[in-house]
Order: structure tokens, then C-alpha cells, then sequence
């Protein structure tokens, strides 16, 4: 888990402001302190301050004094907040007074603090379903450039050094996209290839998985990678991408060589992409449950700004990961905008 140091190292050298919409839920509270006490990130709170200070003084947290505290119905930019929001989804039929209630909802304030430039990046999920989290981020935040779907990645750390780096792989989608189309699977490995590049710290190879490696079945759901394997060579050619691989070729040098001799990524992978969510969700739970493997994640990809999701079974330490990851995420995606 160096790696996750090394996380926390670069958010600290370099601090964004991430917001936090459940602030009066407990464990985000406890994370908050820690964060700020760590000096990982500027942290900002949602929720009624009295209840925020109440809880802070209940749990003998002695940091959130130093948080930014907005208070949901009353705070000094709803104004332009609710004008934001209903700029961006009038089209869609949103009147003014819709727009001025859901800017009362912390989840929508994450988001148009983020759109406003007022927030680096957003963590919930503690009390709040993945659709939930997921509403806003899209209608206010949206993809990013070249991007049209947003996916989830796992950092897989594992005890077999001789795959990836040291034994972490980068996988995904392992959380939202249920059957993407070869063009959204092409997105998903350069969204991944990113994710690898701003947390990983190595140059991501990146390996589009089937049951096929170079042509060795016939089927649709093979050919189906083969093209997103050359679309996604084109959205970025400075990634390293290859397809169609099979697990062992991707990760096993003496397979990759047997395999797929012409590959450069074949035998060195770092960063898996599956072909669907349900073999994704499927390989990353065996691993971690026969395999003994740590997973953090989900981490939300694709958006034009950070934006992750919580389990609700989160811990402390899983949102103050989380905090640092998405602080690094809001760091890479600075340097490419």
C-alpha cells in the first residue's frame, strides 16, 4: 500500500478543495478532521453548522473549525447556484423554482460548487445510493472532452509482485456501465490509461480482456473488443493499448510472448479493462475474496472533474483515501486542461 503514501504524499504537496455534501454523517465528519489535521486537502463541509459543530464536539473532533461549513438553505451564493442550474437544465425543461430547490440539496451544491470553480472535487456516497450521486454530477459536471460514459476502476493491490507494478493493477469497469458499446469500451480504456497515469505513477499498458487473443476465437463479443481496441488507439495515441488479450497473455510474459508476440502491452499489463460490468464486477470480487487482493475503489472516471462515490459501508479510512485520490485526480486533470 506504498502507493496510497505516495497518494497522500502529492495531495498534501499540492492541496485541492474537495467537498464533502453528507457533513453531518459521522465517519465523513471523523475522515474531514483527519484530512484537515493531516493537511491532505481543504476540506468543505455540507450540512446545518450547528448540527456539524454538535456532532464535531460529540466525537471530540478538534479540526472542523478549520473546514469551510456551507449550510444548505442558507449560504451566500445560492443565488447565483440556483442561476447556474437552471442555465444548464432549462432545456430540459427545469424552471426557476426547481432549480432553486435543488440548490438546497447538498448533493446538487457539491456539484455546482465544482461547476462554479468554487471545488476541486466531490466525495459521497456514505448515506446516498450511487444514483444518487451520480444525478448531479452528470447534469451539472458532464463527461469529460471526447468522453461519453462515465465508468469505475479499482486499484487492485495483490501479494503476486511479478504482475503490474509490484503487484497493483488498475482495473475496470467494475462499477456502472453494464454492456458498453466498443466505442464506450474504447472510452473506458483511455479513461482507465488516465486513471493509471494520475495515480499509478507508472506509464499505464493497457489491455482490452476477452476469452480471444489475437484472433485465437471467433465471436462477436471478441470482435466487439477488436474494435474497441483500435478505437481507443486513436482517441489517445500516447497510450499504450492493445486488445484482444486474454488474462494470462495480458499479465504472464511467457504467455504474452507465445500469445501475442507483436504486442507491446502483452506480458507487461498494469491496467485491465474488462468487456462488460459483469465480468469486471465479477473478477474484481474473486480476486479480492480468493486472492486476498486489497481493493480501493470504486473511482469514478469520465467525469469532466472528480467526482467518487462511496460505498455505504465505507470506513474512515476508505473516505480519507478517497479524499486523496480524488485531490490527485483534480491535480492530473488540471495539467491536461
Amino acid at each position: 500500500m506504498d502507493l496510497i503514501k505516495q497518494i497522500v504524499e502529492r495531495a498534501k504537496a499540492n492541496k485541492q478543495r474537495i467537498v464533502l455534501p453528507e457533513g453531518t454523517e459521522e465517519r465523513t465528519i471523523t475522515a474531514a478532521d483527519s484530512l484537515i489535521k493531516d493537511g491532505i486537502a481543504d476540506i468543505i463541509l455540507v450540512g446545518n453548522p450547528k448540527e456539524v459543530k454538535d456532532l464535531a464536539a460529540k466525537l471530540n473532533l478538534g479540526n472542523i473549525n478549520k473546514a469551510t461549513i456551507i449550510d444548505p438553505q442558507n449560504y451566500e451564493k445560492k443565488e447565483i447556484y440556483t442561476n447556474l442550474l437552471f442555465d444548464l437544465r432549462k432545456a430540459k425543461g427545469m424552471t426557476i423554482e426547481q432549480a432553486a430547490k435543488l440548490a438546497e440539496d447538498p448533493l446538487y451544491i457539491g456539484c455546482l460548487m465544482i461547476k462554479n470553480g468554487d471545488a476541486d472535487g466531490e466525495i459521497a456516497g456514505a448515506q446516498n445510493t450511487t444514483g444518487d450521486v451520480l444525478r448531479p454530477a452528470l447534469q451539472i459536471i458532464k463527461t469529460a472532452p471526447g468522453i461519453s460514459v462515465v465508468s469505475g476502476a479499482f486499484l487492485m493491490f495483490t501479494s503476486q509482485k511479478e504482475y503490474g507494478k509490484d503487484g497493483l493493477l488498475v482495473v475496470a469497469d467494475c462499477a456502472v456501465t453494464p454492456d458498453p458499446t466498443a466505442a464506450q469500451l474504447a472510452e473506458i480504456a483511455v479513461a482507465t490509461g488516465h486513471t493509471a497515469r494520475a495515480l499509478v505513477g507508472e506509464e499505464p499498458q493497457v489491455a482490452i480482456l476477452s476469452f480471444s487473443t489475437k484472433g485465437s476465437a471467433k465471436h462477436p463479443m471478441v470482435d466487439k473488443v477488436i474494435e474497441a481496441t483500435q478505437l481507443a488507439q486513436k482517441i489517445d495515441p500516447s497510450l499504450n493499448i492493445d486488445g484482444e488479450l486474454q488474462a494470462d497473455a495480458a499479465l504472464v510474459p511467457s504467455v504474452g510472448k507465445q500469445k501475442a508476440p507483436d504486442s507491446k502491452v502483452a506480458g507487461k499489463a498494469n491496467v485491465l479493462v474488462f468487456p462488460s460490468l459483469e465480468v469486471g464486477n465479477i473478477a474484481y470480487k474473486l480476486v479480492q475474496r480468493l486472492g486476498g487482493a486489497e481493493a480501493v475503489g470504486p473511482i469514478l472516471q469520465g467525469m469532466a472533474a472528480p467526482v467518487n462515490d462511496l460505498s455505504r459501508g465505507c470506513s474512515v479510512s476508505d473516505i480519507y483515501n478517497m479524499v486523496a485520490i480524488a485531490a490527485n485526480q483534480a491535480i492530473a486533470a488540471k495539467k491536461i486542461n
